[in-house]
């Protein structure tokens, strides 16, 4: 075999040497920046303050939430101050201040917050619709004095309402999408979850329908992950919570 010759090995170790001796640096690794968004949920008993975060990774133009915490607001819902607007205001308060210090506050100006107000404050606008906007008005008010990008305070209609419940619920199920062995976000495959809900005067059953013309007026079409989705609810009036014990009352007596 033949020998290397000497100056090659000599210019390869002083190669070696200065690449050892010169200062190296780490090429930094831009991280995934994470967004925050705040949403009060005013229901008839109470009111919730969630916070939601995600990266700017996206799943077929959705993004990938969490929540992070919750702040239960003091005191009943909304509805309940329609005579003194103001209460309310002082009432979310407390949970307003505590996600200040929860989000960074260089993100407070970049981070939405919404109000959605649900049955209670339907009920109200259908009785006294000057009373319920009054309270809308007090809290739209109060909002955009905080430092959150305030996006709007207002009272969704109950097939928006079980819409936003059938995708929580089949968002928690994995049903839109998951993990592959990669770590990857990939299709699920499984078919869609319905929702029962039982409220108070009502029951209410919302699913999906494979075909457009199956949905009413009052369906709701949504496109999340890639996928248009048409989500319908079916009402049944006069048998919630409220009325299956009134029933059951009655039988007893009887």
């Amino acid at each position: 075999r033949e020998l290397l010759p000497p100056w090659l090995v000599i210019a390869a170790g002083l190669t070696g040497i200065v690449l050892l001796c010169v200062s190296t640096k780490d090429v930094p690794i831009t991280p995934l920046r994470t967004k925050y968004a705040v949403v009060l949920d005013a229901g008839p008993s109470r009111t919730i303050l969630f916070i939601y975060q995600w990266t700017t990774t996206k799943a077929n133009k959705t993004g990938v939430i969490k929540e992070c915490s919750s702040c239960p607001v003091q005191g009943p819902g909304v509805s309940n101050y329609s005579d003194s607007p103001q209460k309310v205001v002082k009432s979310l308060e407390p949970c307003l201040n505590w996600a200040q210090k929860e989000i960074p506050a260089e993100q407070h100006s970049q981070t939405p917050l919404y109000l959605g107000a649900t049955a209670s404050m339907r009920q109200l606008n259908l009785t006294d619709h000057i009373l319920s906007d009054s309270l809308l008005a007090a809290l739209t008010v109060a909002l955009k004095s905080s430092p959150f990008n305030f996006q709007g305070a207002q009272i969704l209609s109950s097939p928006d309402e079980e819409a936003f419940s059938w995708v929580a619920v089949n968002y928690v199920l994995e049903n839109f999408f998951k993990y592959d062995w990669r770590g990857q976000l990939v299709p699920s495959g499984k078919g869609m979850a319905g929702v029962l809900s039982v409220g108070g005067t009502s029951t209410r059953l919302t699913y999906k329908v494979e075909e457009e013309n199956q949905a009413s007026k009052e369906g709701v079409r949504l496109q999340l992950y890639g996928q248009m989705h048409s989500v319908y609810t079916h009402h049944c009036p006069c048998h919630g919570v409220h009325q299956l014990r009134s029933r059951l009352l009655s039988m007893l007596i009887q």
